[in-house]
């Protein structure tokens, strides 16, 4: 651990109140315990509701009497303690906001570690805190594990599973390197979980375990329900039409590196797709990824919203601390405007939404990750007016239904993609029929098509095709007006991306 890490700095300088949030209490402790000893704190102790008091170096060591209470445990801090030490509480924070007496003792034991040169270390696994602990304590977030961390963490957890059960290791540097750049953005119990599965299964350690390290890493992704991997076609030919996107994207795609940099020339940050609905704006998200040859990362501002105070911005900013660790990527938040609609107006949710804005446009402005964002929106009018002002995006690009050229592409991707020959087909007479209709759509009427034929024991043809699609009116007809309105407001403040 570096010398200057936060965790270090503010031990070093005997900050009386730190607070670290995490789900990874072991870890957590780990990183306090080397940060100890680098500070030079050598009487550590910890408290527990299940232990009481104890010394933290000593294996097995007792629990003071009677300190399994938390109001009692800090009073014996307050009163008893007569030199520096460092305490490390566990879950302490939700008895500070139950109990006026614990929270009482609590600040006369800080007060107490502070005349001594002592530091209190509260691990929580949630968020919420009373105003006066914020106040008092100072918040560190323990960093997810760099590249040469996540290869120590590998080789001790392959050594480990040997010393059980023998296992064969059959693996090139390059084969590490990219099990390891498969591990970032986790933590190091979910990556030392992983690892542990995928020797298990066969003991053995080789490349056919990159698979499953991938396997397994987006399906911690599913769970968190913070990030959702996405998968991107492997080719820009999979995707029809958005031919200036499509330009701009190959003009960025060496923005990246240190050359362009020397150039004067900074790192790509993002995009705003806004436009018509089922026009391609999630594609367009794919395209990116696909481009530029990086993991697409999906975003949904909605499902960060927790009913607790604190939780929503902690749940954000873990997200984004994510992103950054998995780098390089492309972060996709889908239709932006509904989790952070309540900021463009006076919200009904106690100021919610502003900050959840805030911790979201700070992070845009300051990032230095490699972390592309794409963000999605169909309603410009619930956008916050600071996200669309010039700097926030490297560009604004206007999604509109597919011009003929980019429908007669669309036709003979689906048609390919359904084993079809498009040379089969009437293509001019099915781009003439579908004026108006979005990719979406058009896939939709093949789609359709393919069912009717099948269960009529025919094939497709451009017959059933046309009557397919002209069955089921497009968006263009049905929001008409809406789709007017947006298009006059993108003349002028958007770049077409067809």
């Amino acid at each position: 651990m570096a010398d200057r890490s936060p965790l270090n700095l503010v031990l070093a300088a005997r900050h009386p109140c730190i607070r670290i949030v995490t789900d990874d209490e072991n870890d957590a402790l780990a990183h306090v315990m080397e940060a100890a000893h680098l500070a030079k704190l050598t009487d550590i102790k910890i408290w527990t509701i299940t232990e009481g008091i104890r010394e933290a170096v000593l294996e097995n060591a007792q629990g003071v009497e009677k300190t399994t209470d938390a109001a009692n445990a800090l009073l014996h801090i307050a009163i008893g303690l007569n030199s520096p030490a460092l305490v490390i509480a566990m879950d302490l924070s939700e008895h500070l906001a139950a109990d006026p007496r614990t929270l009482r003792a609590w600040r006369e034991a800080v007060e107490k570690l502070r005349r001594l040169g002592g530091v209190m270390v509260m691990i929580d696994c949630k968020e919420s805190a009373l105003p006066i602990v914020d106040s008092v304590s100072t918040r560190i977030t323990i960093p997810l594990p760099t590249d040469d961390e996540m290869e120590d963490l590998v080789k001790s957890t392959v050594r480990h599973a040997g010393r059980q059960r023998p296992v064969t290791v059959e693996i090139t540097r390059g084969q590490l390197t990219a099990i390891i750049a498969n591990l970032r953005g986790l933590t190091r119990r979910q990556a030392r979980q992983i690892i542990l599965d995928v020797v298990s299964d066969d003991r053995r350690f080789d490349a056919s375990d990159l698979a499953g390290v991938l396997s397994a890493k987006r399906r911690m992704l599913q769970m968190s329900g913070l990030l959702e991997y996405v998968e991107s076609p492997a080719s820009m030919d999979h995707i029809g039409g958005l031919g200036v996107l499509k330009a701009w994207l190959a003009a960025r795609e060496k923005g990246f590196g240190e050359k362009a940099r020397e150039f004067g020339i900074d790192p790509p940050r993002g995009m705003l797709l806004l436009g018509v609905q089922g026009a391609g704006k999630s594609l367009c998200a794919k395209a990116v990824a696909t481009a530029w040859e990086r993991p697409l990362l999906r975003m949904d501002p909605s499902v960060l919203y927790d009913r607790y105070v604190g939780e929503s911005e902690n749940r954000l900013r873990n997200a984004l601390r994510q992103a950054e660790a998995m780098a390089p990527i492309v972060l996709w938040i889908d239709e932006i405007e509904k989790g952070f609609a309540s900021a463009a107006s006076q919200s009904t949710d106690g100021g919610l939404s502003q900050r959840m804005f805030g911790t979201l446009l700070t992070w845009m402005q300051e990032h230095a990750a490699p972390v592309f964002l794409v963000a999605t929106a169909n309603n410009i009018e619930a956008l916050p007016a600071e996200l669309l002002r010039k700097g926030r995006f490297d560009e604004i690009f206007f999604v509109d239904l597919p011009s003929a050229a980019a429908r007669k592409q669309i036709f003979e991707i689906h048609l390919k993609k359904r084993k079809r020959d498009p040379g089969l087909f009437d293509v001019p007479a099915l781009v003439q029929a579908t004026e108006g209709y979005s990719g979406a759509e058009i896939e939709q009427g093949i789609v359709s098509a393919l069912h009717t034929a099948f269960n009529q024991s025919a094939d497709i043809t451009t017959e059933r095709l046309v009557e397919s699609l002209k069955g089921s009116p497009p968006l263009s007809v049905t929001m008409a007006e809406k789709i007017a309105e947006l298009r006059e407001w993108a003349e002028g403040r958007c770049v077409n991306a067809e």
